[in-house]
């Protein structure tokens, strides 16, 4: 039996006054292995007896209730780490209470028998404190219990069929963006395939990568009831799994106007649809309306280039809105890529579109199409939903700070 010590003594040793000061921690981190879900990873840190444990996994990761865990990603554990002070738990992290002291000495020492911890707090200097000893207020309820329950409401379905035939049914996850208004704008389209390039014999055309992240966003945000307008609509294409998208030409402006040849014309038409669409909530006492307009670049073909942001000069609300996804980006960036560096940048642009689109609004370029390492940016259909779910966060947080 493994002997329990909250001192650098003997536990009768450790004085009852012992004073609590505050100390500094970071949060432990975990790759996920092959099989894992939520439930079974916190499982295996003794962590699954308290629904906070469950909720501030998911959010401390940002992540929905309905994502998978990635086999070799790194998560934050509802787990803080301290550094050891070797006189007390309780001073280390700033309590009096000296049966918390105890119990978290044990779930410390519980983890080194069952070989989760390779070594005790005492030796390592690393005390581990779970959010449920300091966060929480229930203690008692099971995680199980609380999953089982949140299967029992009637899941809410929505039909759109411009997502496509494999992808039309989708959830509605909650109301958390209900009353605020989104138009997506793919770049290019109908006569126009915007910038190209040749991959093993196939063209890459910038208006079909563009619509299909553009396409992800719109059923993201959708799904968390958005009111969420594509401006450039296919017909046929919906979101597609494939590497090489076809090119084609049969986008229409809000699905009934063609695409002018012109570009000045071209660009009036989406603006003006923006602004008709955004004058019509304006009058029903709508205020948060956004507008994303998703390119993809052409530069030369040695030019490697991370996502970046243009707003109008003159849009106070335009630059917050960029700066917030670039932040966001970078946050994604050094956890996903091996790195962690991000070169995107925020800059101003007397673009047509955000100078002339009246609610706020941001003009995105996702990559280089002619560089062959931006290009599995949007080549593979798991990194264009990346994309999409790294633009959703970025709104989100900006309306949040709205």
């Amino acid at each position: 039996m493994t002997k329990v010590f909250l001192c650098m003594g003997l536990l009768l040793a450790c004085p009852i006054w012992a004073k609590a000061q505050t100390s500094s921690y970071t949060i432990h981190q975990v790759k996920a292995k092959k099989g894992d879900g939520v439930l079974s990873l916190l499982r295996r840190y003794d962590l699954q007896a308290y629904p906070c444990n469950l909720t501030a996994f998911y959010e401390i990761n940002q992540l929905d209730r309905s994502a998978q865990l990635l086999a070799g990603r790194s998560y934050k554990l509802p787990v803080k780490l301290y550094t050891y002070n070797s006189q007390s738990i309780r001073s280390t992290i700033g309590i009096t209470d000296y049966n918390k002291a105890l119990a978290i000495a044990k779930y410390n020492l519980a983890l080194k028998d069952k070989g989760v911890r390779s070594t005790t707090y005492q030796t390592s200097k690393i005390l581990w404190v779970p959010f449920h000893f300091t966060d929480c207020t229930s203690t008692t309820e099971s995680i199980t219990d609380l999953i089982e329950e949140k299967k029992t409401p009637v899941r809410e379905y929505n039909t759109d069929p411009l997502l496509g035939p494999e992808h039309e049914k989708y959830e509605v996850l909650d109301r958390s963006l209900k009353g605020q208004v989104f138009y997506i704008t793919s770049g290019h389209g109908g006569p126009d395939p915007g910038a190209q390039a040749r991959k093993a014999g196939n063209d890459l055309c910038e208006d079909e990568y563009a619509y299909d992240v553009s396409l992800r966003l719109y059923r993201k945000l959708k799904s968390h009831g958005a009111t969420v307008y594509m401006i450039i609509q296919d017909p046929n294409d919906g979101i597609r799994s494939d590497r090489i998208l076809q090119g084609d030409q049969d986008e229409l402006c809000l699905g009934k106007a063609k695409i002018p040849l012109s570009q000045r014309i071209r660009l009036d038409q989406r603006t003006q649809a923006v602004n008709h669409l955004y004058k019509k909530h304006r009058r029903d006492g709508v205020k948060q309306q956004t507008a994303l307009f998703i390119h993809v670049d052409s530069r030369s073909e040695a030019k490697r280039q991370d996502v970046f942001f243009y707003y109008y000069d003159k849009s106070k609300s335009g630059k917050k809105l960029a700066e917030t996804m670039l932040e966001t980006f970078r946050q994604k960036y050094k956890v996903n890529r091996r790195s962690g560096q991000y070169s995107g940048t925020v800059s101003s642009r007397n673009l047509y579109v955000i100078k002339n689109t009246y609610p706020k609004a941001v003009f995105v370029e996702l990559a280089n199409i002619r560089n062959t390492h931006d290009q599995k940016r949007i080549l593979y259909p798991e990194n264009r939903q990346a994309l999409a779910e790294w633009l959703y966060l970025g709104l989100v947080k900006d309306q949040a700070k709205s």
